[in-house]
């Protein structure tokens, strides 16, 4: 199995994107599965080019795509991905769209296939705080995950794919009061560990688990 890992450069004014260097961290085999590992760029639509070009060059099994969310306490694999670009901040490279579908023959939303209660079940048994989504947000995180199942659903039928949220890390919250964050080495390692969930779980589809939100 080749998984294809992904992380995004910073954004928003900050020196570092945890989500990137955790992934870069990763090891280059989990579970028997080839890591290849790609830092995309958080602008709208050329992060999706980006990966288009890996796919093509890789032939992956998975696409697991990795951001930042600010603010979260847990990691956080991503359930579903809406049709729309709505972006409070511009990109890294100044775009700023507001209300504009990200694919105009694209379905209203797409589902993760990947196994998402799997993946927060390994976590914590890892140690690691960690929760399903069921908001990937409206900037370049949910597009990136709308455009990889987008993309699956056109033209990859045989692939998977789906989107990890992670904290800040404590660099990042000294001047941010009150917020949240997770070191380094824990974020990499509830990665790793849902890695190893994805690969156990391939072919089986998701475990049955108590994973939704009252809001």
């Amino acid at each position: 199995m080749k998984i294809l890992v992904t992380g995004f450069d910073p954004f928003g004014g900050e020196a570092i994107n945890p989500a990137g260097e955790a992934v870069k961290a990763l090891p280059d085999r989990i579970k028997g599965a080839e890591i290849h590992k790609l830092e995309i760029p958080t602008v709208f639509h050329k992060s999706s080019d980006k990966i288009r070009e890996a796919v093509r060059d890789i032939q992956p099994d998975v696409i697991l795509a990795v951001g930042q969310a600010g603010g979260r306490y847990e990691i956080t694999p991503e359930r579903v991905a809406i049709n729309i670009d709505d972006a409070r901040i511009p990109d890294n490279e100044g775009n700023q769209p507001i209300d504009v579908a990200i694919q105009e023959d694209g379905e209203n939303a797409y589902f993760t296939k990947l196994p998402v209660k799997a993946m927060v079940t390994a976590m914590k048994e890892a140690g690691i705080p960690a929760s399903v989504s069921n908001s990937a947000g409206t900037f370049v995180c949910n597009h990136i995950m709308y455009q990889v199942l987008y993309m699956i659903d056109k033209e990859f039928p045989n692939m998977t794919g789906g989107f990890v949220h992670v904290p800040f890390i404590p660099e990042q919250v000294t001047d941010k009061p009150g917020k949240p964050s997770m070191n380094l080495a824990d974020m990499t390692k509830g990665l790793e560990a849902g890695i190893e969930a994805i690969v156990s779980q391939a072919g089986k589809g998701d475990i049955k688990e108590v994973g939704g939100a009252i809001h």
